[in-house]
């Protein structure tokens, strides 16, 4: 029944998902906008003292293992819990996290620091349980070959971007007026809006989607194929998704200092006056978003509008890593207006800029590297192979983080710098290895299905 009520051309089951999501990565956001800034806040500020190194090394690891951890999720879900199960359980794991971060300590009778360190676990293991599991539910609501299902993740990823927002702007404006803690409860309560939604339409509106482990249904679907090996196009399509992750790899290395690095620079070494108003650090993580919301529908129409001479998956990576190469090339240009001197404030102008190069990178690789893994996975790896394209982040994340904290001995002006030209070298390489990807994929990038790639992306406003 779920497939039959349709909004906006699609499966009323889409725009369920849509905002689970949303509100997950409202929480999730809003959390990451602060936690830097909080964890190296001083101690009379409510903040935990730590040095810059310390709290972006921290950083690296536990964004790492926000997008390694859905290996395991994506595994136990296809294997045993089923998706829409995986959520639930993953939603609420979420949720008591983030409050377990705006705890005071002594509640749960444990030291500052074990308390935070726990509410960071707990975010860790509910992320690995929910993230792989929304991302193949929206492919799961289309039937194999359908041409909405790139338009679907468009949609979707706008979802995802209009709770990171949301996010940057409230957790900023919160923990201005009422402290760190605060911005802490705000995030756990986006997380019990999602669950709510979730528990609330997922039967009406997903029929029996995701409910049922993806592996029990396809050994339903060909029997005993569960055991039989991968035939050459299953193997040639997943080496087209490890190849690609190689090089998502360092465009989100590049991409995730925004949280890390480019949020400190924000605070320290940036003029964020307007008037006699300051700009919240926290606020300029919602520049990412809101150039995503602007800009999709824009690229979207691009895209058809060169209709056969749309670029394919691998050009549209490399595009995404000359986009990032440009937004570092803003961040040099940031450091250079201080001309080596900290006390300097620098222009907020070098900042937007590096966010809508960055954005636009993006938008070139993450909606259609979602897509393309459902393509590509066969069914009984689904939500597996799903976790593993977000292990290829968590490799990312980390390497973030120690990027970041070497920022000390390095400075500012080389890591930029080196990001934009690494960027750029590995754009050249996947341009030369494009056609043989292509190949690999067998069929899967028709140029049919490219295409529609972003025609409904107007729709969702």
């Amino acid at each position: 029944m779920a497939k039959q009520h349709q909004i906006l051309g699609h499966p009323r089951g889409l725009f369920l998902l849509f905002g689970t999501e949303l509100w997950e990565r409202f929480s999730y956001y809003a959390m990451r906008a602060i936690l830097v800034l909080y964890l190296t806040d001083t101690t009379i500020n409510g903040g935990m003292g730590w040095s810059t190194k310390d709290a972006l090394d921290l950083y690296g690891i536990y964004t790492g293992l926000v997008y390694i951890t859905p290996l395991i999720g994506g595994w136990l879900a296809d294997n045993y819990l089923g998706q829409r199960r995986s959520i639930l359980i993953g939603g609420a794991l979420m949720a008591v996290g983030q409050f377990t971060l705006a705890m005071p300590a002594d509640v749960l009778g444990l030291s500052a620091i074990h308390t935070f360190y726990l509410g960071l676990a707990l975010l860790i293991s509910g992320n690995g349980l929910f993230k792989p599991n929304i991302s193949t539910m929206v492919g799961d609501l289309y039937q194999e070959g359908d041409n909405r299902r790139d338009g679907a993740f468009t949609i979707f990823y706008m979802g995802i971007n209009l709770g990171a927002l949301l996010a940057g702007v409230v957790s900023g404006s919160v923990t201005n007026e009422f402290g760190w803690k605060a911005g802490f409860i705000v995030a756990g309560a986006g997380m019990v809006i999602s669950l709510i939604m979730q528990m609330g339409l997922a039967q009406s509106w997903l029929g029996n989607i995701g409910v049922e482990p993806a592996a029990v249904r396809d050994l339903e679907n060909k029997q005993a194929q569960k055991k039989q090996p991968l035939t050459k196009q299953e193997v040639d399509r997943l080496k087209v998704v490890l190849v690609m992750g190689l090089f998502v790899i360092v465009f989100w290395a590049g991409f995730e200092q925004a949280g890390g690095l480019m949020n400190i620079y924000t605070q320290q070494y940036t003029d964020r006056m307007i008037g006699s108003f300051e700009v919240p650090a926290a606020w300029f993580q919602s520049l990412n978003p809101f150039f995503i919301i602007t800009l999709a529908p824009v690229l979207a129409a691009l895209w058809v509008k060169m209709g056969k001479k749309e670029p394919n998956s691998p050009v549209k990576f490399a595009l995404a890593l000359f986009f990032l190469a440009l937004g570092f090339v803003c961040m040099v240009g940031a450091v250079m207006e201080q001309g080596g001197d900290t006390s300097v404030k620098t222009s907020m102008l070098w900042l937007v800029g590096a966010f809508f190069f960055h954005t636009l990178g993006e938008l070139c690789l993450s909606p259609i590297g979602l897509s393309m893994v459902t393509k590509l996975a066969p069914l009984r790896l689904a939500s597996l192979m799903m976790g593993a394209w977000f292990g290829f982040n968590a490799i990312a994340n980390y390497v973030a983080g120690l990027i970041g904290s070497h920022v000390g001995e390095l400075g500012a002006l080389s890591i930029f710098g080196g990001i934009a030209i690494t960027a750029t070298l590995s754009g050249v390489l996947l341009l030369m290895f494009s056609g043989t990807l292509v190949r690999w994929m067998h069929g899967a990038e028709s140029s049919a299905q490219l295409a529609e790639e972003s025609e409904p992306a107007a729709q969702p406003a």
